[in-house]
């Protein structure tokens, strides 16, 4: 009898540990934090066109996306996405989630946020949080310019939409009412973009400063250097988003 009772448990044992494995793989993220396959399709991102114009009192188009609509909002979106925003659990738990516009937003931006996850994050030194803020920064910085060139190439195509409209024949008001929100979208989305940057770069800042009197290091000056170039450019984008026909947007934060 006590040998059977040995046998026993490690067959429980076994069962236990698979059927765990099997839970926290329904349940996982993608390989190292990306998104799950489950989650990912060519129009992930077309909810952000419809959460900037309802934050604002607009009507989202109907339309369907065009090819250059779809990559301006994959580029947009870890731009928009804060970060240090996704802890280790949620590589595991899901690392996907819809983000509110900035004039949604109830809550003044605290510029400090980012900096305290910074230095109350578990690291091995303060180095690794130096080495962090400079790979967000330099992440930014990266991402800028495919952004930007995007924005460049959808804002040109929207005027032309828009001087086409009166040459087209029998255009109903439906049509019409679609191809204005879906201009009205994409330059609120590159507005929104704009503003995240900005707030980035503060956030960077306030970090930096932090992390500075905590704990002074030579990686402070490429910190420095980097946070000056994205506000360089962050201050000087290619292509400026106007106001959505006459309607004042206003920044929180």
């Amino acid at each position: 009898m006590p040998d059977t009772v040995r046998q026993t448990r490690p067959v429980r044992s076994a069962v236990l540990l698979a059927l765990l494995a099997a839970t926290l793989g329904a349940c996982s993220g993608g390989d190292f934090g990306r998104t799950r396959a489950d989650m990912r399709s060519d129009d992930m991102h077309r909810w952000l066109g419809a959460e900037v114009t309802s934050s604002v009192g607009l009507r989202p188009s109907q339309f369907q996306l065009t090819d250059e609509e779809r990559q301006l909002r994959d580029l947009a979106y870890p731009m928009i996405e804060p970060p240090l925003s996704r802890p280790a659990w949620k590589s595991v738990f899901g690392d996907y989630k819809a983000l509110p516009s900035p004039w949604r937003q109830k809550v003044v931006f605290d510029r400090t946020m980012y900096g305290r996850t910074l230095i109350d994050e578990p690291h091995r030194s303060h180095s690794s949080r130096y080495a962090q803020l400079i790979e967000d920064v330099r992440n930014d910085i990266t991402r800028f310019e495919p952004f930007f060139a995007s924005a460049i190439r959808v804002i040109d195509l929207d005027r032309k939409r828009d001087a086409s409209m009166a040459r087209v024949s029998a255009l109903s008001p439906r049509e019409r009412d679609d191809a204005v929100a879906r201009m009205q979208e994409n330059s609120l989305i590159v507005q929104w973009v704009q503003q995240c940057l900005e707030q980035r770069v503060s956030s960077y800042r306030w970090a930096l400063e932090r992390l500075v009197i905590q704990a002074p290091d030579g990686m402070a000056a490429d910190a420095d250097r980097l946070i000056g170039e994205l506000a360089a450019q962050t201050a000087n984008p290619p292509v400026q988003a106007q106001p959505p026909y006459g309607r004042a947007v206003i920044s929180k934060g």
